[in-house]
């Protein structure tokens, strides 16, 4: 009888082994779940998948096996439903308890949808991952500071982004990804000032306002009709060097649109990711200054320019 136990012993471990699932076989079986979350409540399906696989250990932990929790959801208040108790950041913590997996991913997304510091989760590209995983983060979905970089490894390790692009009707799952421009051809694009998704989200202020980065320096993007002063209030950054940051001359006369950049620091003395620019029609030295966040007169001084003279359409800016 000992032997009995002693053999069952040794093979337990190799049984449980046998019933662990893989990263590869979890993003199978729930990717089709992930892209209809995607197309119904416009969450990237790669950064569901990715917090599925980080937050359940690819289903694996003991809170979505017992209670098909495979986001880490707490029990929060108004929740009604049944509970897991389990220790977590403090002993005793309450879980929420689901009857399967895809109630666990559909209450993920109510979760997202309806908290309002993640409302500016929304405003983001919903192809831009990377600002998803720093936007949740800053938003303070879990605590672990490399929270957004081991969502982001996990999405490249996997390939995650096909799922977002199959759900949006860009591919098939069989389609082979377009070929990527040279990162040469791709250099002025990659500035564009409408483009969050080439900026590094890098904080939030208290008002849950997503702060970008931008050649070293902060920024965020204005709202529709909004002042310097609001601005000011929002971010603790005064008015007067809002203005200098800004390269604004007539503060009095300045409102914002939907998208504008605004610099919260000084602009730089030169750009390390870009090493030239050709000026589009219509853009000034300020134009430029703001776009790759370098000092006027940093530009004047590397391009050999006088005071006040004009860009043409198609001249080279040197920005190092």
């Amino acid at each position: 009888m000992k032997k009995f136990y002693f053999l069952l012993l040794l093979l337990v471990p190799c049984w449980l082994s046998a019933q662990r699932i893989t990263p590869e076989e979890y993003i199978e079986t729930y990717k089709d779940i992930a892209m209809r979350e995607m197309r119904d409540y416009k969450i990237p399906a790669s950064i569901t998948l990715a917090q599925g696989l980080l937050e359940s250990g690819a289903g694996n932990s003991a809170l979505a096996r017992e209670a098909k929790n495979h986001f880490g959801i707490k029990c929060h208040k108004g929740w009604e439903g049944k509970t897991y108790i389990m220790d977590d950041d403090a002993k005793n913590e309450c879980f929420r308890k689901y009857e399967n997996a895809e109630q666990s991913f559909r209450d993920h997304s109510e979760f997202l949808t309806t908290r309002s510091r993640y409302a500016a989760l929304f405003e983001l590209d919903i192809t831009d991952y990377e600002g998803w995983a720093r936007g949740l983060k800053a938003a303070g979905y879990a605590t672990n500071p490399k929270y957004a970089q081991l969502l982001i490894d996990r999405i490249n390790l996997y390939d995650l982004t096909k799922y977002d692009q199959i759900a949006l009707g860009m591919r098939t799952d069989d389609d082979q990804l377009p070929d990527i421009a040279p990162e040469d051809e791709l250099l002025e694009l990659a500035y564009s000032p409408e483009d969050r998704s080439v900026f590094e989200l890098v904080d939030m202020t208290a008002g849950k306002r997503f702060i970008y980065e931008n050649n070293g320096v902060r920024f965020l993007y204005a709202k529709e009709g909004e002042t310097l002063e609001g601005i000011a209030d929002a971010t603790g950054v005064s008015y007067k060097r809002l203005c200098e940051y800004n390269l604004i001359a007539r503060p009095d006369e300045m409102v914002f649109h939907s998208g504008d950049v605004v610099y919260l620091a000084k602009l730089k003395g030169s750009n390390w990711k870009a090493k030239q620019y050709t000026v589009q029609e219509g853009e000034t030295l300020r134009d430029v200054a703001l776009r790759f966040a370098v000092k006027p007169e940093k530009l004047m001084k590397k391009n050999r320019l006088k005071t006040g003279a004009r860009l043409q359409t198609g001249q080279v800016i040197w920005l190092r």
